[in-house]
């Protein structure tokens, strides 16, 4: 079993996001669960959502602990101790930053892997509001899967109900975006 474990703010679209990554993993045959956690519920508060997915029936129903993946779709969010606590040598970090991985990982003083996306930046650029489906694409590349092609067609479900054709292909794109920014990365770990 692969478990997620999302890091934002609520408003930020975590929950979304790790609902997006779960529909998308199960279109690619996998068993999944996907849920959000919340602190007080207010726009603003730090939250978290978890993914997890396995070849088989999933029976665990608690939060992730300790994550193969931990996002954090807010940079403010990193020195909450939270968003490291339980990652081992061979867990992924993935955060949404424009600052090298190297600047990250001794500052944060982690054995991890670390992949940077500036998915603030790429979202900005795109005209899209939310960094959130950037990073789907981004942990979807992370983890090995599920293939860009199936995230693809999870967001255009999801997301052609709820956006303008033009704002859908946007979204689609930055996920594209982020998904080849992460693919592209030479060496995730130390």
């Amino acid at each position: 079993m692969k478990e997620i474990r999302w890091h934002a703010r609520a408003g930020q679209g975590a929950k979304s996001a790790s609902q997006l990554l779960a529909l998308a993993l199960m279109h690619a045959g996998r068993f999944v669960q996907a849920f959000p956690e919340y602190g007080p519920e207010r726009r603003g508060a730090p939250m978290r959502a978890y993914t997890r997915l396995d070849a088989q029936p999933i029976r665990r129903r608690d939060a992730v602990e300790h994550p193969d993946v931990a996002v954090v779709l807010d940079e403010s969010l990193l020195h909450d101790p939270n968003v490291t606590a339980g990652l081992r040598e061979s867990s992924v970090l993935v955060v949404n930053t424009e600052r090298p991985a190297a600047a990250l990982r001794e500052e944060l003083e982690l054995e991890a892997g670390i992949a940077c996306v500036p998915a603030d930046a790429i979202a900005a650029a795109a005209g899209v509001r939310f960094a959130n489906s950037i990073m789907v694409g981004a942990v979807a590349a992370a983890i090995g899967e599920p293939p860009l092609e199936d995230v693809l067609a999870a967001a255009d479900a999801l997301l052609g109900k709820k956006l303008t054709p033009e704002l859908a292909q946007a979204s689609l794109d930055t996920i594209r975006t982020g998904y080849e920014h992460v693919a592209a990365q030479e060496a995730v770990h130390a």
